[in-house]
């Protein structure tokens, strides 16, 4: 089987090229190198440098290929209050296209990456029986894009899944992007011996999720003949809870850190409670939670520590500049 991954230099599409590659699959991707690294592109993978948004590049990448696994976004449910037009750019054109030209190529499958952020501030835990009501617009372009992939593969006969993780972290994941990636941001911040910032009081809580306890059920999405026009949470549903103060006393206890941390405003448009139900998951995916958020924070504090500590890179453009923009961004205080 040929499996096309988008996003491949990034951090899910990286680590599940690696697992693919490891069961003797044909992997190949594209990345547009706007959040992704080639140090997490393995040698093995046919990686194109593309946008998603070309359509024609990715007809002519797609040729061929069996799966394709969509995985590639900008991920930013944050920044997208302020640069909306980005953001759904991305997520909305980027998606059709990729969705396009995998038809186009009759590919047999395609597996789209949603997000939590589909669901908004819905009763918590997040069910996929719920109807989605997202509150910013990376959430509200996902889901679009969602409808657009059932919309195309129910028409022109493609199957598909929608996988919708939460909150995963662990190796390869961007840690020099100011806008995403609590963990990472903190971790990051704390080997240069500065105080991670904190938006709002603190208490807003996910459950964080190791990015090997999502692959294996991306997996079954991507080959098992059986599990077709599903959509899937992905995630821990009262393990790894915890509130953003919670995680920054984790990771400073295994850094050793002994600042405190520094509390900016709520950003707005932020879902305070966010974490999944994964029954359903559970059922057909024999998903469970096999990392604890103690491990994983030990293996990703160790991925950075190789890597090296970075700067903060401003890759994104703040489309609208008002009283409502976090300082952090318009200052660019990391």
């Amino acid at each position: 089987m040929h499996i096309f991954i988008t996003g491949v230099a990034g951090f899910l599409g990286s680590n599940l090229a690696d697992y693919y590659l490891s069961k003797n699959f044909k992997v190949s991707g594209n990345d547009n190198m706007v959040g992704g690294d080639l140090l997490n592109v393995n040698k093995k993978v046919k990686f194109y440098k593309s946008d998603c948004e070309n359509i024609n590049e990715m007809k002519k990448i797609l040729n061929g290929v069996d799966v394709v696994v969509h995985a590639a976004a900008y991920a930013h449910e944050g920044l997208s209050v302020f640069s909306p037009h980005l953001i759904s750019r991305n997520i909305v054109a980027g998606s059709t296209s990729v969705f396009s030209a995998a038809i186009h190529n009759k590919v047999k499958r395609i597996v789209f990456c949603s997000s939590m952020a589909r669901y908004g501030e819905i009763k918590i835990p997040f069910k996929e029986s719920d109807i989605p009501d997202p509150i910013d617009p990376y959430g509200i372009s996902k889901l679009a894009a969602e409808k657009i992939l059932i919309n195309l593969c129910k028409l022109h006969g493609v199957e598909y899944n929608i996988a919708v993780p939460h909150n995963i972290i662990g190796e390869n994941q961007k840690y020099d992007d100011p806008f995403r990636n609590v963990a990472s941001i903190m971790i990051n911040l704390m080997l240069q011996n500065k105080s991670p910032i904190i938006y709002g009081d603190g208490e807003q809580k996910r459950s964080f999720s190791d990015v090997k306890d999502c692959i294996y059920c991306l997996d079954k999405l991507i080959t098992d003949e059986k599990i077709q026009s599903e959509v899937f949470n992905i995630g821990p549903s009262d393990e790894n809870f915890m509130t953003i103060n919670s995680l920054f006393k984790l990771i400073s206890n295994q850094l050793k850190f002994n600042k405190e941390p520094i509390y900016y405003p709520d950003r707005p448009g932020e879902v305070k409670f966010a974490n999944c139900a994964n029954d359903k998951a559970k059922k057909i995916l024999n998903y469970s939670t096999q990392n604890s958020v103690d491990e994983t924070i030990t293996r990703l504090i160790n991925f950075i520590k190789k890597r090296g500590p970075k700067e903060f890179s401003y890759n994104y453009d703040l489309e609208i500049l008002n009283h409502l923009t976090p300082e952090t961004w318009k200052k660019k205080i990391f």
